[in-house]
């Protein structure tokens, strides 16, 4: 496709977009996007009609968007969307599939085909499973999710301390416990479930916590009932849905104008998560934001250094640098300067970390 019949993202930004998946890919610029979660057709119909033991019938996907004729269909299918997706997310951002049995081994090789870099599989545990009715397998309880970048250079997301702390100071693990869609959450028509597959919204805060930063770009190619869109926009993400279903757009539309803005900016920060600037302290006292003769003090007020000229400080009989004085003051081999020295302002000490964090240098 030429690259002028390409639309300008801005004009999808926090829509969900009428038409099939691979069509509107193929209209959005070559790395547009900083994630993707794509919950695409699972190919996992019913061959025969399943009942409980009370009779009553199992709804089971039946409909004709998750109808393949054969795995070569489905494989093709899958290669065209994987293949748009890989151009069109930012070299450093990430993709998130998610399947079952059914689909996600297809997708998980044809994804290393196409040159993606696997970083985990996920295992998504169902606390509340559907039982297996006929008795003649395991209970199926869970869900697999592939995440994945571009290339095994990419820098994608991971807020790696903000997750090791929403876990209670543990590691986040990849085996993840939550329950499926169910009560108020799951949309129903006419007293019906609406999709048979809708993700619950703890799966999307999930990832999209972890692997993203307010003002991202989300898109999600198979937006169903709008999930991963109303996750996004209540936690400040901009977000791209694509549905073929009209019934579905109305649902989604519908389901975006009861979803607010959860969460202001400052309730969305990731202090923890982000790192310094890399400033030398020699740029600071160049910029006169410390200056020559002034002294650093240690947080108890006991040590104090007097910054040189050239950007080292002297302590005593020494100089040298904020990390090699600091370190030897603490009798280490190495110790982190930033965090050790304090400059005083207007008779209260100051980190001089918190200075270099708050200075702009453009």
């Amino acid at each position: 496709m030429e690259q002028d019949q390409k639309i300008n993202l801005r004009d999808w930004i926090n829509k969900v977009i009428l038409g099939d998946s691979i069509d509107i890919l193929k209209k959005i610029h070559d790395n547009s996007v900083d994630l993707i979660f794509a919950d695409p057709p699972y190919n996992l119909q019913l061959e025969n009609d399943l009942y409980r033991p009370n009779e009553t019938k199992v709804n089971g996907v039946s409909e004709s968007w998750d109808r393949f004729s054969s795995f070569k269909e489905y494989d093709d299918f899958s290669i065209k969307w994987l293949t748009e997706c890989k151009r069109i997310l930012k070299d450093n951002g990430s993709i998130w599939v998610i399947g079952t049995y059914h689909n996600i081994f297809r997708i998980g090789k044809i994804m290393q085909d196409l040159g993606y870099w696997i970083l985990n599989d996920v295992i998504w545990i169902k606390t509340n499973p559907m039982p297996n009715f006929r008795g003649t397998r395991f209970n199926n309880a869970h869900e697999t999710l592939i995440w994945a970048t571009k290339s095994k250079e990419s820098k994608y997301k991971f807020n790696y301390k903000t997750m090791k702390v929403y876990n209670d100071d543990l590691q986040m693990r990849s085996d993840w416990y939550m329950p499926i869609c169910q009560g108020k959450e799951r949309l129903k028509l006419d007293g019906i479930k609406a999709h048979p597959t809708q993700k619950p919204e703890a799966l999307l805060f999930r990832i999209i916590t972890a692997t993203t930063l307010p003002g991202d770009t989300i898109l999600d190619p198979f937006a169903g009932t709008g999930t991963t869109l109303s996750v996004a926009k209540q936690m400040g993400r901009n977000f791209i849905g694509i549905e073929r279903e009209k019934s579905y757009v109305d649902l989604i539309e519908e389901r975006l104008k009861k979803t607010g803005d959860s969460f202001n900016e400052k309730l969305l920060e990731y202090p923890m998560d982000l790192k310094p600037k890399r400033i030398p302290f020699g740029v600071l006292v160049e910029r006169g934001f410390i200056k020559p003769g002034e002294l650093l003090y240690s947080s108890d007020e006991k040590h104090s250094a007097m910054v040189l000229a050239n950007g080292t400080i002297s302590y005593g009989k020494k100089s040298g640098s904020i990390h090699k004085i600091s370190a030897e003051i603490l009798n280490r081999q190495a110790n982190n300067g930033w965090t050790f020295w304090y400059v005083k302002r207007e008779g209260r000490l100051v980190g001089i970390d918190q200075i270099r964090k708050s200075i702009d240098l453009n």
